[in-house]
């Protein structure tokens, strides 16, 4: 899927949750039901500001057995690129946008038996629609939500009058409360799944606590809810195939500048975590940022990915 193979939606409510989330509530112009999606499935968003396009992808929170509407939250962030900026300054009901049929990079593992979400602000979103999706009589879930304060607590209320409100467990840093990671691998079956959503820092802490007790990383799933830093000194790209030399800007992604020039690159998270825009060098040494290649093909300079990584060259060549 790419930025242009689009459905457009129109946005019939905006819900201010907390001081920096808003959710959107989506639907298609004549009421149809949307596409079909699991939990874990996000969507890219395309949003046209001025002559401009931006992609951002967001996880669908709403239920799956209700394709009627589909439901994003956008938390605002300080050091936006953009998307979340506009969403939450120039989105209202009635505005139309443009989004990818969904994609799911976090689905449940098949044939597990329990499995535990460990969810960090903003990484709540994709958690919701799992919950969702799966009543407790037929599948055993429990969901660790921290965050910073009350305030900040998106969907608390919700949860704890939803179906799995005996199996949610909420922690707030303001009051003190923290999450205990080793304690909480230590109390689990082995044969658990567990899923963690969130700053990198909370991952990190999920994988390292994980280690210690010898947990085997094919139980371990994760996904990043926080813009990876892209910013640099801007750098010449050359699209070996077609010719085309462009400027990536300081504060632009090789992505946006290909768009920009209208060329079309299959791409999907646009967080550097799928892999879906890996590309080959040709000339030219990468600034990896993703979180897709191990240290092993980093080093080996071989491929790219253009939604996150940069160029530690003044020119890249790469094969497109």
């Amino acid at each position: 899927m790419n930025a242009r193979e689009s459905i457009a939606v129109d946005v019939v409510a905006v819900e201010q949750l907390t001081p920096l989330i808003k959710r959107f509530t989506l639907a298609l112009p004549d009421g149809a039901p949307l596409p079909a999606f699991n939990g874990g499935a996000h969507v890219l968003v395309s949003m046209q500001d001025g002559e401009a396009w931006r992609h951002n992808a967001y996880s669908l929170l709403s239920s799956p057995h209700d394709t009627r509407r589909y439901q994003i939250a956008v938390r605002r962030e300080e050091t936006s690129r953009g998307g979340s900026a506009f969403m939450h300054e120039q989105v209202e009901a009635g505005t139309r946008l443009a989004i990818g049929s969904p994609a799911n990079l976090f689905e449940l593992a098949s044939g597990a038996k329990r499995h535990v979400f460990i969810a960090g602000g903003i990484g709540i979103t994709p958690f919701l629609a799992q919950l969702a999706e799966h009543r407790p009589e037929d599948l055993e879930l429990e969901l660790h939500y921290a965050f910073r304060s009350p305030e900040h607590g998106a969907f608390v209320d919700e949860l704890k009058a939803g179906p799995h409100a005996a199996n949610v467990h909420c922690y707030v840093e303001s009051e003190g409360q923290r999450l205990d990671l080793l304690k909480l691998f230590k109390s689990l079956p082995t044969d658990a799944h567990v899923y963690v959503c969130g700053p990198q820092g909370l991952n990190d802490a999920v994988y390292a606590n994980a280690a210690l007790l010898g947990w085997p990383k094919s139980q371990l799933h994760s996904e990043q809810f926080a813009a990876t830093d892209t910013g640099g000194k801007a750098f010449t790209v050359l699209l070996a195939k077609s010719g085309i030399e462009l400027e990536v800007g300081e504060d632009e992604t090789i992505l946006k500048a290909i768009e920009r020039a209208g060329v079309t690159v299959e791409s999907l998270c646009r967080e550097g975590v799928c892999g879906t825009c890996e590309v080959a060098i040709l000339e030219g040494e990468a600034d990896h940022r993703d979180q897709y290649l191990d240290d092993d093909e980093k080093a080996a300079q071989k491929t790219i990915l253009l939604c996150v990584s940069r160029s530690r060259t003044r020119r890249l060549v790469i094969d497109l």
